[in-house]
């Protein structure tokens, strides 16, 4: 359906209304006057002009409304007499309101590329982290690689300005520090469990994470939980202890460690909501991810000469009896993938709602368990996916839920 575009002006008498219902006595100036309409406006015709003064002509969707303008003495009978108006179509192209359709369905795409992105690196960093670790039994060191290599990703990205850089005050950075600490403890405690047990079984207990949230908002935020919420944790603690008691490559060094990282990762994310108050304008989630990944590589990078010494030289991988290309491209694509979760993590969460975003990363670590069992053929009991089931429902329940406001008294 097309839309025409009127306009009213001065010309010459080559154009008149045709068939007015009434005549007209006399005819007033109009000064260019421009009326456009999506449908036809009333006969002009029906308009009295008998008041000793101007009207400006305008039109708000489909009819016209008439306000004064400027009192002005009535035009002598010669001026009316070469006065006129002319009326003008132009069509508007039927296409004019489909933009905000085909922006629509692009972000959706956009969006959805970047959920596929989100569990496509989460999948290979934790195959690739898997085969070093399983080779290279040096949790410390391998965290301080990924986080050496996203230092560098995140110094290019300002030094090319392919991302603003922020300018940091002390005390700010005084303020991230702590969420930096916390944030290097989970990421090593998440490789120090993948080093011990199947990479499923790390994500079955990190499915435990809505509980140490819950545990830790009402002990340091005074958050306390509604009945929904401490309902959907029941499942989750369930689960997790089912899939626990039948796990073939069960050890008490990786599940505590995954426990560690649930409590470090839930502490990072209180820590921000209590600490990061008053953030300023540059200082979104992004920035603040890449500035705590290069506080956290020079945190942990002394930690790992200290503890574990110079492990990834040549001579000690080829003594060690490792093929040295094989330990140095899977370590770099991990590392790389390492980054880019998290980064892509962050501009998910910009785009949607934090209960979308939880939903979201419910379906990746099904999508990581699933993958991983897959390409390990890792030996899975009936009993033991049970409990994961269980467990990963309760974390679906979790974000549903927690989103459920309590009543006010």
């Amino acid at each position: 359906m097309q839309s025409a575009s009127f306009t009213l002006s001065s010309a010459s008498p080559s154009l008149f209304l045709t068939k007015p219902r009434r005549p007209l006595s006399f005819n007033p100036r109009f000064d260019s006057i421009r009326a456009s309409s999506a449908s036809r406006p009333n006969d002009l015709s029906n308009v009295n002009l008998s008041a000793r003064r101007s009207w400006s002509l305008s039109s708000s969707s489909s009819s016209f409304k008439l306000r004064p303008w400027t009192n002005s003495l009535l035009p002598s009978h010669s001026d009316a007499e070469m006065n006129r108006l002319e009326v003008r179509a132009t069509a508007v192209p039927e296409s004019a309101g489909e933009k905000p359709e085909s922006s629509s369905l692009i972000k959706t795409l956009e969006l959805g590329s970047l959920f596929g992105l989100w569990y496509l690196f989460n999948i290979y960093f934790n195959i690739y982290n898997k085969q070093v670790l399983k080779v290279f039994p040096y949790p410390v060191t391998v965290t301080t690689g990924q986080f050496a290599i996203g230092t560098v990703i995140v110094s290019l990205m300002w030094g090319l300005n392919l991302y603003k850089r922020p300018k940091l005050s002390g005390s700010q950075l005084a303020v991230i520090l702590p969420l930096a600490v916390v944030h290097t403890l989970g990421n090593l405690f998440t490789n120090m469990s993948l080093g011990k047990v199947a990479v499923s079984f790390t994500h079955t207990i990190k499915a435990m994470e809505p509980f140490f949230s819950v545990v830790l908002s009402a002990m340091f935020l005074g958050e306390l939980p509604t009945l929904w919420v401490v309902g959907s944790l029941l499942p989750i603690v369930g689960g997790v202890a089912l899939a626990s008691v039948t796990e073939v490559s069960f050890n008490w060094s990786g599940f505590w460690s995954a426990m560690a990282s649930n409590l470090s990762n839930q502490s990072r994310n209180v820590l921000s909501k209590k600490l990061m108050v008053k953030q300023e304008e540059s200082m979104d989630n992004i920035t603040l991810f890449s500035i705590i990944t290069v506080m956290s590589f020079f945190l942990l990078a002394p930690v790992a000469i200290f503890k574990e010494g110079v492990k990834v030289t040549p001579a000690y991988l080829q003594s060690a009896g490792l093929n040295v290309q094989q330990v140095y491209t899977r370590s770099f694509i991990a590392a790389l993938c390492f980054h880019a979760y998290q980064q892509v993590s962050y501009m998910i969460l910009q785009r949607v709602s934090p209960v979308t975003h939880s939903v979201g990363n419910c379906v990746k670590r099904v999508v990581v368990i699933v993958s991983s069992v897959l390409f390990f053929k890792s030996p899975v009991t009936a009993i033991n996916s049970l409990g994961t089931g269980i467990a990963l429902s309760g974390v679906f329940l979790y974000s549903q839920v927690k989103r459920i406001k309590p009543k006010k008294a």
